[in-house]
């Protein structure tokens, strides 16, 4: 039989903010597509919730490691957890994040800027380096960030969040750069509007909804599954030639 360029048997992936929207369906799929996946947030019933949904249609592939990514002590426990429990890690999904303020950059207080910029990128960082050795040192290993369109357009009411998405692109491609030569990858991913509830005040109102949708080529909103697809893609065999890119999922609206 040919080779399934995006079979994941074998490979271990950790995910990060992963008991609903994007990461959730990342999760699953990649489960499905045979990897062993580690769900992760900061909720513990959420985690074991989703642990058990994944468990239900592919027995043994997941397990659940609740985590705040905010605080680094949190960050290497849970690496240690998965590679206790599954012995490496071989895909890293930096999918969790927040925005805790919307508005005019001049009126976003220094501690939610602070927030922003410590989960959405510092974590990032963090947990890249605590899983990179162990990468550098088998000569595989792909990361995935998951970033915005945010981050590679202006916005007069997401300012804030548009700068740590955007220093995710950098990241990935820092990561890329340096990590090449050992067959470490990474790559990002912006998504446009999604149909999470990240997104819900976006999607919610039909007018809104509207308004949000009807430049894009695609005149609609995107699915997590959507998202969850380049995510299979980056991580596997498919993908094994793609590093450094940020890549954009958005229906056209960037270049509409």
């Amino acid at each position: 039989m040919p080779e399934n360029l995006f079979d994941l048997t074998g490979k271990v992936a950790l995910i990060t903010g992963s008991t609903k929207g994007i990461g959730k369906a990342i999760a699953y799929r990649m489960a499905q597509h045979g990897a062993k996946v580690v769900v992760s947030s900061r909720k513990a019933d959420a985690v074991e919730a989703v642990t058990a949904e994944i468990n239900a249609d592919f027995p043994g592939a997941a397990i659940g490691i609740p985590c705040n990514i905010g605080y680094k002590e949190q960050l290497q426990q849970l690496v240690d957890k998965t590679r206790a429990a599954l012995g490496k890690i071989d895909v890293l999904v930096c999918n969790a994040a927040i925005n805790p303020f919307a508005g005019s950059m001049a009126d976003c207080p220094d501690e939610a800027f602070d927030k922003i910029m410590a989960t959405n990128v510092r974590s990032n960082v963090w947990l890249c380096n605590m899983v990179i050795p162990e990468m550098k040192a088998r000569k595989d290993g792909a990361i995935v960030i998951v970033s915005s369109i945010g981050g590679l357009k202006g916005s007069n009411i997401l300012g804030a969040y548009g700068i740590s998405k955007a220093a995710d692109f950098q990241v990935a491609r820092n990561i890329a750069v340096e990590y090449g030569p050992h067959n470490v990858r990474a790559n990002a991913i912006a998504p446009g509007l999604i149909k999470t509830d990240f997104a819900r005040y976006l999607w919610e109102s039909p007018e809104i909804l509207k308004a949000s949708t009807s430049g894009a080529p695609l005149r609609r909103i995107g699915e997590p599954d959507e998202i969850a697809g380049m995510a299979v893609f980056l991580a596997s065999k498919a993908g094994a030639f793609t590093t450094g890119q940020g890549i954009v999922i958005d229906g056209g609206s960037t270049i509409s």
